[in-house]
């Protein structure tokens, strides 16, 4: 199947109150995984490469084109996405290469600052017909900032996104980066009046840390994009540790990075029915 943008699938899901599963690709296993998973709950699924990720890799390109070749090969509507970019330059590499949609964070700034910075990316990936998505104030959890109390108030999201002109926002409701424990409290009051407000879909970070009804309350409630990692992340370490302890003295990687990538393609396929994808 053709590569999707983020506006395609991510649009659409906020038109017909659907969820968007949003998870993060550190190696190929990741990707193939994420992809199996959608494909066995038959549903559109955001591939994410952190800025992390790459550093990880040492560039963009490796794990990007490996990915996008992925990606192009599913069988349902895949979209690959930059997250957490800090660096203008992996923006323009990232939509060099192919990606449809990009997450510019220049929430470390100054107000005046994130604004005029993410309309400049926001105006180039246009150009490209990137979808683009930005974050007001500091998600919890990210680099120590913010915690998990922070709130985003609704009169500056609204005007955060007239001002930037991005298609999509991520804000502050209680969820925080990196939980390995599910015991985030949304505000989902605050999330439903946000959804009233804000004219573009609206991005939940930090989902790992939240438990399995309010990830479906979070949807219902107007979030449309849900970003979990960490989560996956436990259940791939788990798996590999669980075959590697049961068989000690296996040496081949496949043998137990197999089994871990499809421990992570079950939960991302029983995930996206939570978020009525």
């Amino acid at each position: 199947m053709p590569l999707v943008s983020g506006a395609e699938v991510v649009l659409a899901a906020a038109k017909a109150g659907r969820g968007v599963g949003a998870f993060n690709v550190i190696q190929l296993e990741h990707a193939i995984a994420l992809i199996a998973g959608a494909e066995q709950a038959g549903t559109p699924v955001v591939l994410q490469i952190s800025e992390n990720a790459v550093k990880y890799h040492g560039s963009l390109k490796p794990i990007g084109v490996a990915t996008l070749a992925a990606a192009a090969d599913a069988s349902v509507p895949v979209v690959v996405h930059l997250d957490h970019a800090m660096d203008r330059d992996l923006v323009t590499e990232a939509v060099q290469l192919g990606f449809t949609s990009v997450m510019y964070d220049a929430s470390k700034l100054e107000y005046a600052d994130n604004v005029a910075a993410t309309t400049e990316v926001t105006k180039f990936c246009h150009d490209h017909g990137v979808f683009v998505e930005a974050e007001i104030g500091e998600v919890g959890g990210k680099d120590g900032v913010h915690a998990p109390g922070a709130r985003t108030r609704p009169d500056e999201a609204v005007a955060f996104a007239e001002a930037t002109g991005v298609d999509a926002l991520a804000v502050a409701v209680g969820s925080s980066h990196a939980m390995t424990e599910r015991t985030a409290s949304l505000d989902f009051a605050l999330i439903a009046e946000l959804h009233a407000a804000v004219a573009v879909p609206l991005v939940l970070h930090g989902s790992s840390g939240v438990a399995d009804p309010d990830l479906t309350r979070a949807v219902e409630a107007g979030m449309t994009k849900v970003n979990i990692a960490t989560h996956l992340n436990n259940v791939f370490t788990a798996s590999v540790r669980q075959t590697l302890t049961d068989n000690p003295s296996l040496v081949d990687t496949r043998k137990y990075l197999g089994p871990a990538r499809d421990a992570v393609a079950a939960e991302v396929a029983r995930l996206l029915g939570l978020l009525k994808a």
